[in-house]
């Protein structure tokens, strides 16, 4: 019998002359840019679109924007450079992203991966099995991400064979999934998924929400089942011009999060993607986000701000400066309201190095 989820994505819009009438008409260069990458929404998340000019349109509708390739990088992670098998990532020592799945719920417009998603020969069993004797032959590898695509995508009984795999590897203590279906294609968070997600722990999941309009009854519901299956959610959040880069509409989506049990992880400044710039932020922008933040929500509500570098230098933080000058007798900071703070140094203390700001 098919599911609600799988029926969702069966009927799934890939071609934008299927679109609804309110949201037409899109211009040819936007059907270009579906054809160069591919377009997939499903009726859930179509049905959150209100208007042309809403910000979840903005990030599942092709653009012709999409057809400017003067700016960005095809792979901006540097992913297949770190790749010692196809569909595995080695970038950070003990760590690894494995690719579990080429397919998504919704193919989001800005995707770092979309030279990859929807292609099928980007995950097969061949490429799993690789990876798996991969993450085997190196025992420093402690903590494995699956991402994809999407991994919660995998039919149930294929997802829990993988999980297993990866489980019984003696050197790997933490299972990590990276997935927006809780977002894009709640109704896919049932109770068998969630009882057979549980058997796998410690396993970890960052979804991902980048509006307050994507915190429906649905959504909210799905997150709070995987929460009380016992898995700690984060979120990770793609700073997106015309989306979400203002502070209210970020501390809402933040405290939208809190809500429902899911801790702001990431905050992501837009990766570095050909046919993206649209998207994309100034770094200040990002910082001023921050600022905005810092002392006007819980601390809980404050995720990292970071940078995942072009060419695969891996995530940095970037965070705004609070320390402003070093002195003989102390550190001198501006606090969130922009007040000067003076905090006396140890007994003994002297300048070595100073740090004027």
């Amino acid at each position: 019998m098919t599911t609600a989820w799988k029926e969702l994505l069966l009927k799934s819009i890939t071609s934008i002359s299927d679109l609804p009438s309110h949201l037409m008409p899109i211009s040819p260069e936007a059907g270009k840019a579906s054809e160069i990458f591919p377009m997939m929404v499903n009726p859930y998340y179509l049905s959150l679109i209100s208007d042309k000019n809403c910000p979840i349109y903005r990030q599942c509708i092709p653009d012709k924007e999409e057809l400017s390739t003067d700016d960005g990088l095809t792979d901006p992670l540097a992913e297949e450079e770190h790749s010692p098998v196809p569909g595995l990532t080695h970038r950070y020592p003990d760590r690894v992203m494995m690719i579990a799945s080429n397919h998504c719920a919704v193919y989001c417009r800005f995707c770092n991966r979309r030279r990859k998603v929807g292609k099928s020969h980007v995950v097969t069993d061949d490429t799993i099995s690789r990876g798996i004797n991969y993450i085997i032959a190196h025992r420093e590898i402690k903590d494995v991400l699956l991402s994809g695509g999407d991994p919660l995508i995998l039919e149930t009984e294929k997802l829990k064979e993988l999980l297993g795999r990866i489980r019984r590897i003696p050197h790997v203590d933490i299972i990590r999934i990276g997935t927006r279906t809780p977002c894009t294609l709640p109704q896919r968070i049932t109770d068998r998924l969630c009882s057979m997600l549980r058997q796998f722990h410690p396993l970890f999941i960052n979804v991902h929400f980048n509006h307050p309009s994507e915190l429906t009854a649905e959504a909210n519901e799905a997150c709070l089942k995987l929460a009380d299956a016992g898995i700690p959610l984060g979120s990770q959040t793609v700073l997106l011009k015309h989306v979400n880069d203002s502070p209210d509409t970020m501390k809402n989506l933040l405290r939208g999060l809190i809500k429902i049990r899911v801790k702001p992880y990431y905050i992501f400044h837009a990766d570095y993607v050909q046919g993206t710039a649209h998207f994309r932020t100034s770094v200040t922008e990002g910082i001023n986000i921050m600022k905005s933040l810092y002392g006007h929500v819980s601390g809980l509500c404050i995720p990292r701000f970071a940078i995942d570098l072009p060419g695969g230098g891996g995530k940095i933080p970037i965070t705004p400066e609070y320390l402003k000058e070093e002195t003989k007798t102390g550190y001198i900071f501006h606090n969130f309201k922009g007040e000067k703070y003076t905090y006396p140094k140890i007994s003994g203390e002297t300048i070595k190095d100073p740090l004027v700001y």
